[in-house]
């Protein structure tokens, strides 16, 4: 499935407003594809939070192809939230799809969200020790985390570390997304205090 224009026009106006990296944006939708095709066996009506989600990517590529899902924008700069706003707004989405403001580290300890959602998904977020255990507290039991991976690289999630956020890497023919699932409920000490996990990291 490719974007439709209305999208690769939301994504065009946060590249020229400095939220989505350079390239073409149709480069960027096309990449958000794995994450789609990763969370293609969701059932209908599950969330899906994005975070970090920046200029919306692979958020609202997510929104758009699955139509019958609740996602989740969220991210910890006001002006990203609120051209996200804009953008679902624009979109026509706000019966599905919502931004918010915050911190990962705080959303994961409000008991509104923590174990709240059945996939989270992350793109550039941080490093994988910080992704595992900012996505870990806000997933459901059985609920998976799809993150972005680079091409060429060793193995970034070792057992024992993703262990520690109750984690467990899933196979797949996924080339440039990481799949892990939530096997056991992540341990009440994560995630730690807001920038910890990435000044920190545990793996």
């Amino acid at each position: 499935m490719t974007a439709s224009n209305l999208l690769l026009e939301v994504l065009e106006r946060a590249r020229t407003l400095g939220v989505l990296g350079p390239g073409p944006v149709s480069d960027h939708a096309a990449h958000a594809q794995w994450f789609v095709d990763a969370l293609a066996d969701l059932p209908a009506g599950c969330t899906v939070i994005d975070l970090g989600s920046g200029g919306g990517v692979p958020g609202l590529v997510i929104a758009e192809a699955r139509p019958d899902l609740q996602v989740t924008l969220l991210d910890s700069m006001q002006r990203r939230t609120a051209l996200l706003t804009e953008a679902i707004e624009f979109l026509g989405w706000e019966s599905r799809v919502t931004a918010i403001l915050g911190r990962a580290e705080t959303i994961g300890r409000d008991p509104a969200h923590r174990g709240a959602f059945d996939a989270a998904t992350a793109r550039s977020f941080g490093p994988p020790a910080a992704v595992a255990e900012c996505g870990a507290p806000l997933l459901r039991l059985g609920g998976r985390l799809v993150v972005s991976e680079p091409p060429d690289q060793p193995d970034r999630w070792p057992t024992d570390g993703i262990e520690l956020f109750g984690l467990v890497a899933e196979s797949g023919d996924f080339p440039s997304v990481k799949v892990l699932r939530q096997q056991t409920p992540c341990p009440d000490r994560f995630p730690r205090r807001d920038g910890v996990p990435a000044k920190r990291p545990l793996f």
